[in-house]
């Protein structure tokens, strides 16, 4: 069976009409397992009576910009000029209450700001999509069932306790309010910050940036540090050092050769750092800190996380990046999918031919790289495309 073949039927799996025959069957057993968790059969018959798969969720889950475009076409769609003109004006509206909510927990006004504006362009785009359909489709779906089983359960409970309404809309993927909380995110960092007895992430700035500093401190974000800087990398440089897993002091990578984007000498700390190629050897690379990896636990894409942090350095007037812009082909799932399959016949293992270019794809190109001496970076780019389809 072809690359092509197999993801496009990993694709369908789904929306298969034999499984679709079964989603109600799955369905009771989702009742099953939340009235063991004590919630009522009359959310549950309100919630789950007559419900129906959304093709368009599997769809949207299969299409993510996270998985198809690369670093410079993603941070330009993001970090817009538009999205920072408004962001700008969002940072000087709520100043006030953005100051007050940085004393608190240590989350920079300008972090919180570049959050709101990716997830939902500043509360514009905080979606129409039913939640508990959209969970109960992606629980059902084979890809992430575990993860999407569980965040249904909690919808489902917090729906009974009255939390939120059995009706309520948000994101394709079950995401919700201005900052698009999870449901578990939800019932964990939320907070009714304006103690009015209701919990308010669609319309109440003060519930929604309590609620995400709030989450952002829990996992991770250290007050006063940054969360990276835009570097330069010296001619001979051993690339294999680029990897998140590998940490080093500052002091150290400075010894290295690296110096920020101006070419000057990084500042004198104790943070230890990795080094990271969004686009491989040719393209921009970054130190990132320990609050770039409380930015990966809000969501797991190195693109997103770079986006949130280059947005809020721009929000405070920080320039541009440095590093001249690649144009380069796309990849597909296919593409991605025809690299993993031919890694692995060459014996070194991407893991299951899934189209998405994920930690076990990127390892084992690392060690393609190091087989035929080339410079190790990981990146699951055009140019591996290209020398894996050479005889």
């Amino acid at each position: 069976m072809s690359a092509y073949t197999s993801v496009a039927n990993a694709r369908d799996d789904t929306l298969s009409v034999e499984n679709a025959q079964s989603f109600e069957a799955f369905l009771q057993d989702i009742r099953v397992k939340a009235m063991k968790q004590g919630v009522s059969k009359v959310t549950l018959d309100r919630a789950l009576t007559g419900l129906t798969l959304n093709p368009k969720v599997i769809k949207y889950d299969r299409n993510q910009a996270e998985f198809s475009l690369n670093f410079w076409r993603y941070i330009t769609s993001r970090v817009s000029a538009n999205r920072l003109e408004k962001g700008k004006i969002k940072l000087k509206e709520n100043r006030v209450l953005l100051n007050a909510v940085y004393q608190k927990y240590g989350v920079p006004p300008s972090i919180l700001v570049a959050f709101w504006g990716l997830e939902t362009n500043y509360g514009k785009n905080v979606g129409k999509m039913n939640l508990v359909r959209s969970l109960a489709t992606l629980s059902f779906d084979l890809r992430r069932r575990k993860f999407f089983t569980r965040e249904l359960l909690v919808l489902l409970k917090l729906i009974d306790e009255g939390k939120l309404p059995f009706d309520a809309q948000g994101s394709w993927a079950g995401a919700m309010g201005n900052t698009q909380f999870m449901p578990s995110n939800v019932a964990t960092y939320a907070i009714d910050a304006d103690n009015n007895g209701k919990l308010d992430l669609w319309h109440s700035k003060i519930d929604i940036f309590h609620s995400s500093s709030n989450f952002l401190k829990r996992i991770g974000w250290h007050r006063g540090e940054k969360w990276g800087r835009e570097v330069t990398v010296p001619v001979g440089f051993d690339f294999s050092l680029a990897t998140l897993k590998i940490k080093k002091p500052i002091g150290k990578w400075q010894k290295l050769g690296i110096r920020n984007a101006a070419g000057e000498d990084l500042p004198k700390a104790s943070l230890k750092a990795s080094l990271i190629l969004p686009m491989g050897v040719n393209g921009p690379a970054f130190l990132v800190y320990r609050n770039f990896h409380a930015i990966l636990r809000w969501n797991r894409s190195i693109l997103y996380a770079l986006s949130v942090g280059h947005l809020s350095d721009r929000l405070l007037d920080n320039q541009a990046l440095v590093a001249e812009p690649i144009i380069e082909p796309l990849l597909n799932r296919e593409d991605v999918a025809f690299i993993q399959t031919t890694l692995n016949d060459l014996g070194f293992d991407a893991g299951k031919p899934d189209g998405i270019s994920g930690p076990k794809t990127r390892q084992a190109t690392r060690q393609f790289q190091r087989y035929l001496g080339f410079p190790i970076d990981g990146y699951v780019g055009y140019q591996l495309l290209q020398q894996l389809k050479t005889p």
